[in-house]
């Protein structure tokens, strides 16, 4: 498969005898595990194994996921570690003004003045929104929060973000 993947999840244990993986969440969309669903888990060697989802259910914070055709916790031992993906088709539309980490991470940053600040290598979310950290040729990073205010223009197709930088924010 030469598609495209996006990270959905990554399973950090199996739970109980029947299995269940334990999954930590990399994705916004909780629909990406509903039962009947496809996932490829990706191996380190770079193969690719297709996942039907057979059961989720959430505990303590983590998705709990079970396959169709792993029944026992001998089955996906092996998965702790790896990787669950989604391929590009999967993808689900966005509505105006939001926007998948992959199409922002890469983006040059420009202040309305057209002064270049640097490229978008990192986003957090730490809370209420995201905030995009941004490598400069020199010194340090600047974390740029993604909100109205500062936030002016995302150009997708010309890869590039234009920001009003509040004041201290390039100090």
């Amino acid at each position: 498969m030469t598609e495209k993947m996006f990270n959905a999840g990554k399973i950090i244990n199996t739970h109980g005898i029947k299995g269940e993986v334990k999954v930590l969440r990399i994705t916004d969309f909780e629909e990406r595990f509903s039962p009947g669903n496809v996932l490829y888990l990706e191996k380190g060697d770079g193969q690719q194994l297709e996942l039907k989802i057979a059961a989720h259910r959430i505990h303590k914070g983590y998705d709990l996921i079970r396959f169709v055709g792993y029944e026992t916790i001998n089955d996906v031992e092996r998965f702790k570690g790896d990787y669950l993906k989604i391929t590009e088709k999967q993808l689900t539309e966005l509505d105006e003004n939001e926007f998948y980490y992959h199409e922002i991470i890469g983006c040059d940053v420009y202040t309305v003045n057209d002064e270049k600040i640097g490229v978008i290598n990192e986003i957090l979310s730490p809370g209420a929104n995201d905030v995009w950290v941004v490598k400069r040729e020199y010194g340090k990073e600047v974390l740029i929060p993604y909100i109205e205010d500062v936030v002016k223009q995302v150009d997708i197709s010309a890869n590039k973000v234009v920001i009003e930088p509040m004041e201290g924010l390039l100090d």
